[in-house]
């Protein structure tokens, strides 16, 4: 038995001895907005000149390297709370400038012994930054991966983030994540309601060739998971038995009205970071049977290296960079992870 096999089952005797003889395996599915991941070099066209060396963050290769170490560690801790030396089988990512730097992110330890690979697409953003799809081969099997378009609705406007689709195999099922980061606060409501109307029809029609396929929609998505975007226009619902077979389950309303975000504004919390998922995954009449991935739990990675320790900001995640002070920190966000779990 391969050591990550092992150590999965170990993770997981408490739910062995309430299913008797069955033996059940653990995932954990992530997200972290890896605020500003950018390399030295300027990619043409793009609007990355303040992280250049000679731009306004004087963004040189030793803080480079350090941001990736930063980030290679954090990525790594996740999922660990529940799955010791595994971490999360795939994760999200946002805020990610191109391919080279999820690749230099991969052969950053910890990252690198475990063999972490990724999936992306170069997006249209004008500022350079895309989403990717880190995965651990051991347990996630990509198959089709795709960038569905932001689509305008105004032919003048900017072109923003896509929605990067990935397809593979996770614990023998079929699943797709779809990595989002939704429009700013700036571009203003309307603008990320679309975004959850273009996610919904997406996953619609992902679910009308294969109903069997498993769904997950996560990302930074600039609202709150009672915001019409999520609510409505997603059709994420906060209560599973409420959840119809058009919607999906949103763990993290809850989560918020018990008081917990992913990122701090002027003294409170918002949680704009969400892995939402459809009906497929739940248990809500609490059968316990487990043939396939099934959701039991949501949290916040509140590490205690992510969090400023000390001065005005104590408590808050601790940043790269604040009021043009490079903070040497990890991210203005706090990584989510969700577990499932599937019978052996």
């Amino acid at each position: 038995m391969r050591k990550p096999l092992f150590l999965l089952l170990l993770a997981l005797i408490g739910l062995t001895a309430n299913a008797q003889d069955r033996k059940l395996g653990l995932y954990g599915i992530g997200f972290y907005n890896l605020e500003n991941l950018f390399d030295t070099e300027h990619d043409e066209g793009k609007n990355d000149y303040e992280y250049l060396p000679d731009g306004a963050n004087h963004w040189s290769q030793m803080k480079y390297e350090h941001k990736l170490r930063n980030m290679a560690r954090a990525l790594a801790d996740m999922g660990t709370e529940r799955l010791k030396g595994i971490g999360c089988a795939i994760i999200g990512v946002s805020e990610v400038e191109n391919a080279h730097c999820l690749s230099d992110l991969c052969n950053t330890e910890p990252l690198k012994s475990r063999g972490m690979k990724f999936c992306h697409i170069e997006g249209p953003d004008r500022r350079g930054v895309d989403c990717g799809l880190l995965y651990n081969p051991r347990f996630f099997q990509p198959a089709k991966v795709w960038l569905q378009p932001y689509v305008l609705k105004d032919a003048d406007a900017r072109p923003t983030r896509g929605f990067l689709t990935v397809q593979g195999t996770l614990a023998g099922d079929s699943i797709t994540a779809i990595v989002c980061h939704w429009p700013s606060r700036f571009s203003g409501a309307p603008a990320r309601i679309w975004a959850g109307e273009q996610v919904r029809a997406e996953k619609d029609s992902i679910l009308a060739s294969n109903p069997a396929m498993k769904i997950f929609v996560m990302g930074d998505m600039n609202d709150d998971p009672f915001d019409e975007s999520m609510a409505r226009s997603l059709g994420a619902r906060r209560k599973m038995k409420d959840v119809k077979d058009d919607q999906m389950y949103n763990p993290w309303w809850q989560i918020l009205l018990d008081g917990r975000g992913t990122l701090s504004y002027q003294g409170g919390w918002n949680l704009f970071d969400q892995i939402v998922m459809t009906p497929n995954c739940l248990d809500v009449e609490n059968t316990k049977s487990y043939k396939t991935l099934t959701f039991r739990e949501a949290r916040i990675q509140r590490f205690d290296y992510l969090l400023q320790s000390e001065g005005k900001f104590k408590g808050s995640p601790k940043r790269t960079h604040a009021s043009g002070v490079w903070l040497d920190g990890y991210s203005d966000h706090l990584p989510v992870v969700t577990y499932f779990v599937r019978e052996l």
